[in-house]
């Protein structure tokens, strides 16, 4: 799966990384439901890292499609609202 982190570029992901990673988009939901901007932010970060440790970067001459796209680590609580799907940035896993 290709992931891209919004001002930064893409990731190629394996899909079985998923559940790892919705323990942390659980997280961030949790804390933006609450108003936690310190929570939110550090929550972010912890995300967004863990994507950046488990994937492998693409080229960037090269122009795939995302299958996920993830916010810039400077995006504000009300920017990730805006793009939260029903179950959060990273979809369920089956």
């Amino acid at each position: 799966m290709i992931v891209r982190i919004m001002g930064e570029g893409q990731v190629t992901l394996d899909g079985s990384r998923l559940a790892e990673l919705n323990a942390l988009d659980e997280e961030l939901l949790a804390e933006m439901e609450n108003g936690d901007g310190p929570g939110f932010r550090a929550t972010l970060h912890a995300l967004l890292t863990r994507v950046r440790e488990l994937g492998e970067p693409v080229p960037d001459d090269s122009l795939e499609p995302s299958d996920l796209i993830l916010p810039s680590p400077e995006a504000t609580l009300e920017e990730v609202k805006n793009l939260l799907q029903d179950n959060g940035l990273i979809p369920e896993t089956p």
